[in-house]
């Protein structure tokens, strides 16, 4: 009975430590989600009119435009700011998944910020190696209008007054 008594001592003990461990590894949490909190990413689009602040989770906390963005065609304009969200957003949760990793990354053998890349890659069609937050931008797609024939709300053929 005394080696059956040992062996759950030292099973025991085992768990114990394994117990020990785990609130060591957890004991970062607190710090991570007040780091997380914290983070912000901000992205200027390369012509400088457009600016995107993104926070945890992605979530976009400030907006930008310079007096040069008025300048600029609607559609385009659109499509820059689309763009730089993608962009923070995208650093955001890059930045993230680099917080986590640092945290339980080899608690858990996972490596977040690979996952993230991937995901983006997917979502935002770039190679898994180039982060999302690099891509171009995509041009807006217009729908092209058609004149049907007798249409006569198309008046860009000429004036749409008479002259006596």
């Amino acid at each position: 009975m005394s080696a059956q008594m040992d062996e759950l001592i030292a099973q025991f003990q085992h768990f114990q430590s394994k117990v020990q461990q785990a609130e060591a590894r957890f004991a970062g949490v607190g710090d991570m989600q007040e780091r997380i909190a914290r983070l912000e990413t901000t992205v200027t689009s390369p012509d400088g009119t457009v600016t995107v602040t993104a926070g945890a989770g992605g979530t976009i906390t400030d907006l930008r435009l310079t007096a040069g963005a008025t300048r600029v065609e609607a559609g385009q304009l659109a499509a820059t700011i689309m763009h730089t969200i993608r962009r923070a957003a995208a650093g955001a949760a890059q930045q993230q998944a680099g917080i986590v990793d640092e945290t339980f990354g080899d608690a858990f053998g996972v490596d977040v910020s690979a996952q993230v890349r991937e995901a983006q890659a997917a979502a935002f069609g770039t190679a898994a190696a180039e982060p999302a937050s690099e891509q171009e931008p995509r041009q807006p797609s217009r729908p092209v209008r058609r004149r049907a024939a007798g249409d006569d709300d198309d008046f860009d053929q000429g004036p749409i007054l008479r002259r006596s």
